[in-house]
């Protein structure tokens, strides 16, 4: 069989109409003799939607029953998807993630996925059905609903197409493909024909908002070609591909940013072996996932400042965390900082290119914007910034790195 997966993400299927046009691009590949697996998304802000009402119920409501609350959402995507296939003439039949069999871990809201049990997907297709999966949403092994964290149904599409073997994996949304930037940052921002998916994985956790981090890291592993492209005009996106030397020749690919972080800075901790690892590990168990890291060089050995970042989603629970760790580090105070943001470049020809770094310091210092931590990768580089300085730190960075084209778009190998 010749298996094409198609995932439409909320803007997609955000009203009726956008559903229709979305059943239509389904009909027209299904009608080019593929078998077609569909991955949906929640209509529109449904998820923000239940996450407010969840609010004015508990500040404090438990992961299991968001994810109970929150599957709901993609479950109305589904059939709302099927019916408007067989207005078309099309045979289609919508599933859960319980009924395909998404199996996961039982990390509720950020569940991690173990395996796919394809064969009622399978069976669907060779019958010749359009199969709907909900994305978003697998099972554990105790048959409890989990969910995958925001933009999980990329995920639930990567791994579809890996466990079909589909020839591809097409991604639509509102936006033509991958751009250098936010075009809504920056207007100068450029669509990219093809990425790697290293740069894409590079951008996606440094805060582009396009593909979930975590789907590009399992399309990567497993070598599944993603198209993103866009639901409104019939025109080719961005592949994200496996990296090849002509795309070593683009020195930065792209600049993300990130608003929903927060820095944490554990004021006055001993300066002794041991004290680190304890105040990391209680935030590993509260499911806290930790970013930038940085230690103060210990002046008098004796004590030291930790600073690090958190997603801002995750800031109450990294505090509470650290609180309860407070007596075994023997530690002054927490300050708490919501005004950051993260900024970052990345391109896999910076592996053979010295010089990126003191670039952006110094565009950044001339436009007096300061740096507050740093982090490097092979190919990229991020910086923590003021939050009213981010979008402008964006917009010079683009202009410096890739509008200037002539300086910067073919590297010279060093030898």
């Amino acid at each position: 069989m010749k298996i094409l997966v198609q995932k439409f993400g909320g803007t997609s299927v955000a009203d009726p109409d956008r559903i229709k046009r979305a059943a239509k691009k389904i009909a027209k590949a299904y009608r080019q003799g593929f078998r077609v697996a569909v991955v949906v998304s929640a209509l529109g802000k449904t998820t923000d939607d239940l996450v407010d009402l969840s609010k004015q119920i508990t500040s404090t409501p438990s992961r299991r029953e968001m994810d109970m609350l929150l599957s709901t959402g993609e479950q109305i995507s589904t059939a709302l998807m099927a019916m408007a296939l067989h207005v078309l003439g099309i045979e289609a039949i919508s599933l859960t993630g319980f009924q395909v069999g998404i199996q996961t871990d039982t990390s509720h809201t950020r569940a991690r996925i173990l395996g796919i049990e394809r064969s009622r997907v399978l069976s669907c297709l060779k019958k010749g059905f359009v199969t709907i999966v909900a994305g978003f949403q697998g099972v554990t092994p105790d048959k409890e609903i989990t969910t995958l964290g925001r933009g999980g149904s990329d995920l639930t599409a990567v791994a579809l197409a890996h466990s079909l073997n589909a020839k591809a994996c097409e991604i639509y949304t509102d936006v033509e493909g991958i751009f250098t930037t936010d075009p809504r940052v920056y207007s100068g921002a450029r669509k990219i024909d093809r990425i790697s998916y290293e740069e894409m994985l590079e951008l996606a956790s440094a805060g582009a908002q396009v593909m979930q981090a975590r789907s590009i890291e399992l399309a990567g592993k497993f070598n599944v070609p993603i198209h993103v492209r866009s639901s409104i005009v019939d025109r080719p996106g961005t592949w994200i591909v496996k990296g090849d030397k002509s795309m070593e020749q683009i020195l930065v690919r792209g600049v993300a940013l990130n608003k929903q972080e927060a820095k944490v800075t554990v004021v006055n901790v001993p300066d002794r072996p041991g004290v680190a690892g304890k105040m990391f590990r209680s935030l590993a168990k509260a499911g806290v996932n930790v970013d930038m890291i940085i230690q103060n060089v210990s002046l008098s050995s004796k004590a030291t400042d930790i600073s690090f970042t958190v997603p801002a989603s995750d800031l109450p629970d990294a505090v509470k965390a650290i609180r309860s760790m407070k007596p075994k580090i023997s530690s002054k105070s927490i300050i708490e900082d919501k005004n950051i943001a993260k900024i970052s470049v990345a391109g896999i020809g910076m592996r053979s290119h010295s010089g990126i770094a003191a670039d952006m310091f110094e565009v950044l210092g001339k436009n007096k914007i300061n740096i507050q931590m740093i982090s490097t990768s092979e190919i990229k580089i991020s910086c923590v910034v003021k939050k009213k300085d981010a979008e402008r730190a964006v917009r010079v960075l683009h202009k410096h790195f890739i509008d200037a084209s002539d300086k910067y778009a073919v590297v010279k190998r060093r030898s």
